[in-house]
């Protein structure tokens, strides 16, 4: 097969590998750019491979850095761009099932290829748009099939997050895992418990955000990969009621808070639970508020402080989230009270503390939080209207 227009990404880069050729050396484009462009979609990272190495890439080009030398990885600056040129390499020796012992440089591309995961990201193009294809990785494509390169087993045993990416590319595709490469992702699926919780929750929540999400999350569940992920042990029927909602998360916080609400977390268990999967402060304290917000609904609780307090910001979200989770209630009768609130937070209120403390005749202290609080509520609830004379007013009624 050749690429008889090559994308734009690739065109930019191609100083890089005429450079290279010039030489007497190889570089292809490799990896995911190529799966992606075949595929007709966006272009994220352009990777190049090569013959030459690291010391000889350095030769070559006047300004490089020393990114990733010892595994062959060299970043390339010229016209305005950088580009990262990756050494041919053979693997060997995964102790800890994630990297390499040893890497070994090589000349030739076939022995690159093998090493990688799958035969969709086993593909190389070079600057002429001739795809090389040593593993039947366009065959797969068409067939929208995810297969291990070689022996699957081996290809996990190299590096178990593999199995991770697996179902992570099956959401983002809308692929199938080939069954033998499936079988071997249930048979191994115990080596995730070797993996940095950071690394599986960067593949997770990828998932999850993909427009196919139930079906990476299915197999996810089906193949055994959920029983070694904080939390979700022996929990698969409970998980397996997402497959039910309707739509895709609109964000990461969206969708750990319906992980929550199906292993039907209270605030505290939630907190903890996020925190074993080391998501970022940010992303929890949201998710941790959805979900609270979420069992006002649920109960049919539309206490209006209670919302407010959790962020009419967070409102919208909460509320799609939970038509895409199916749960039932009055969402009418819901919109239609938050909208009656007329500030979205203390800074909309007509009074400030400085104003308190004249209409008291008052220094500032505890005395000028505790009347904004009250007035804030007062406000919410729809106890008073939101403009000077009226708090004023109020104010003087309640002391």
């Amino acid at each position: 097969m050749q690429i008889k227009q090559l994308p734009e990404d690739f065109k930019q880069a191609l100083p890089v590998l005429e450079e290279i050729e010039q030489a007497g050396f190889e570089a292809y484009f490799v990896g995911g750019s190529v799966r992606d462009h075949i595929l007709g979609l966006p272009i994220h990272d352009v990777d190049i491979a090569t013959s030459a190495y690291p010391e000889e890439i350095k030769k070559i080009f006047k300004r490089t850095i020393d990114t990733g030398i010892q595994h062959g990885t060299v970043t390339v600056l010229l016209n305005d761009a950088s580009y990262e040129i990756t050494t041919f390499r053979t693997e060997s020796g995964y102790q800890d099932y994630r990297r390499p012992d040893k890497v070994t440089f090589v000349r030739s591309l076939a022995d690159d290829l093998k090493r990688r995961d799958f035969t969709i990201n086993a593909l190389a193009v070079d600057l002429n748009g001739n795809v090389i294809d040593k593993f039947d990785g366009l065959k797969d494509l068409d067939k929208k099939i995810i297969r291990a390169v070689g022996q699957a087993e081996a290809r996990f045993h190299e590096d178990a997050l593999r199995m991770m990416r697996a179902v992570r590319f099956q959401a983002q595709l809308n692929f199938q895992i080939e069954a033998q490469t499936a079988q071997a992702v249930a048979d191994n699926a115990p080596l995730l418990s070797k993996i940095a919780i950071e690394r599986i929750r960067e593949e997770f929540v990828k998932l999850l955000l993909s427009q196919s999400w139930k079906t990476g999350f299915a197999d996810f569940l089906k193949l055994n990969l959920s029983e070694y992920c904080p939390g979700f042990k022996d929990q698969r029927v409970e998980l397996s009621e997402l497959l039910n909602a309707e739509g895709t998360f609109v964000d990461e916080d969206a969708a750990w808070t319906a992980i929550g609400y199906a292993l039907n977390m209270n605030h505290p268990e939630f907190n903890r639970f996020l925190r074993d999967w080391k998501v970022s402060n940010k992303v929890r304290e949201a998710s941790v508020n959805s979900l609270d917000m979420l069992h006002l609904f649920e109960n049919q609780d539309y206490d209006l402080w209670n919302i407010y307090k959790f962020g009419l910001d967070n409102f919208e979200r909460v509320l799609q989230l939970c038509q895409m989770l199916q749960i039932e209630f009055d969402y009418v009768d819901l919109k239609q009270k938050v909208e009656q609130i007329s500030i979205k937070n203390s800074h909309d209120l007509a009074i400030t503390g400085k104003d308190i403390c004249e209409i008291l005749g008052v220094k500032p202290g505890p005395i000028i939080g505790k009347s904004m609080s009250q007035i804030e509520r007062a406000v919410v609830e729809g106890n008073v209207y939101n403009n000077f004379d009226e708090l004023r007013h109020y104010l003087l009624s309640n002391q």
